[in-house]
């Protein structure tokens, strides 16, 4: 059963830093592409944050690129978020993803998806 775990959110101050991991199992990582998604508070919407593929493509929306990056060890089977400098508007629960597609930006590509995990920036 394929399954996704996202961990490492929490409260933060603004201009502070989370390292978000997503552990994922059931499956061949290999072939699979993981994005980093989050919805904000009020919103249906998940928004693109990064995307990485096992051949090493990997890119960030306009928006978060700079501040926020996507790595990947898939000897752990472990994806991660660092995020950087975080503002109040990054406030939102943040879900990581896997397709089999190539690395997408659009959530609809994405057919698995982990729980969530809460971040809110905040002093």
């Amino acid at each position: 059963q394929l399954q996704l775990v996202e961990s490492g959110g929490g409260l933060v101050q603004p201009g502070g830093s989370l390292r978000l991991s997503c552990v994922a199992s059931g499956f061949t990582l290999d072939y699979y592409a993981i994005g980093w998604f989050r919805q904000a508070p009020g919103k249906e919407r998940k928004d693109f944050l990064c995307v990485s593929s096992s051949d090493g493509e990997r890119f960030c929306a306009d928006t978060v690129k700079g501040r926020f990056t996507s790595s990947r060890d898939d000897a752990k089977r472990t994806i991660y978020l660092q995020m950087n400098n975080l503002k109040p508007e990054d406030t939102a629960v943040y879900y990581c993803a896997a397709t089999v597609r190539i690395a997408s930006m659009d959530p609809t590509d994405f057919g698995y998806w982990g729980q969530g995990t809460q971040v809110t920036v905040s002093s």
